[in-house]
């Protein structure tokens, strides 16, 4: 009994130590703790150019000659607010779909410095008359006796205000059916029977022809001058294509109702892109 308690003890006494020895391994050899926040590195810093989160043009919104692009906008109706060419629009702006502009981007709307001198009108010097030329033996620069009568200096005329006045036709014959208002009705609406003909109401270049613009049907544009512009819509058949040159009279179109609730020309004059009363122009029936 007495070896039996001995060994007993022995066996405690061991798993005492091996306890002992077991908790002094564990608090001494602690499993290491890995700093994932440490080990991850930062994310690379990118530089943004901020010329390349901009519309294009953005660095000449504001300034005179441009526009910026607004939702809804179509080239088309741009170019016709500004009394301009839609391809002249797209050649000024490196534009390589015309039909793809974006809200933001600013268009140059006037033309490059270059090409405004290339088409401006050269200005003719008038003639001496012989009211202009002095005196024979008058010296040049030299003092006019006291008691001469004074010279009253040659008449001078006005230079006129652009040099582009036409002078305009009507472009059908039938009745003023809608009167002009700058807010609701940007021209004269003209009534007749389909078919019937549409003509030039002056010389010019055809800039756009087609169906592209909301609320004009069928639509011819010729632009005459650095100054004016007309436009003839709701046509059943367009008679020219664009960038042909026609005269004053010519029969264009023939008129119709495409998107108009009747049979009518809807007839617009622009003056510099901006919509004026063709009463005013027009003469007097």
């Amino acid at each position: 009994m007495t070896g039996v308690r001995a060994s007993a003890l022995g066996v405690m006494a061991l798993a005492a130590l091996i306890g002992v020895s077991g908790c002094s391994f564990r608090s001494g050899t602690r499993a290491p703790v890995e700093d994932r926040g440490a080990a991850v590195p930062p994310p690379p810093v990118v530089a943004v150019d901020p010329a390349k989160s901009q519309p294009p043009g953005f660095e000449n919104a504001g300034k005179p000659g441009y526009y910026t692009v607004k939702p809804g906008d179509r080239l088309m109706r741009i170019a016709l607010d500004h009394g301009q060419a839609w391809r002249d629009i797209a050649r000024w702006n490196n534009l390589a779909d015309p039909n793809v502009i974006e809200v933001g981007q600013v268009l140059r709307v006037i033309p490059p410095v270059d090409v405004a001198v290339a088409v401006a009108r050269p200005v003719s010097t008038p003639s001496a008359t012989p009211s202009a030329v002095p005196p024979a033996g008058a010296a040049s620069g030299a003092a006019r006796p006291a008691s001469a009568a004074p010279v009253a200096a040659a008449p001078v005329a006005a230079p006129a205000a652009s040099g582009d006045e036409l002078s305009w036709l009507w472009p059908a014959s039938g009745a003023v059916v809608a009167g002009f208002d700058e807010a609701r009705n940007k021209g004269l609406g003209i009534g007749g029977n389909a078919g019937d003909p549409v003509l030039a109401s002056a010389d010019g270049k055809v800039v756009y022809a087609g169906s592209g613009l909301r609320g004009y049907g069928n639509l011819v544009i010729l632009k005459h001058n650095n100054t004016y512009l007309s436009a003839y819509a709701h046509n059943q058949t367009l008679l020219v294509k664009e960038e042909q040159t026609v005269r004053r009279g010519q029969k264009i179109a023939e008129m119709g109702n495409s998107d108009a609730d009747r049979v009518k020309l809807h007839f617009e004059i622009r003056r510099q892109g901006k919509p004026v009363d063709p009463a005013q122009l027009l003469p007097t029936r």
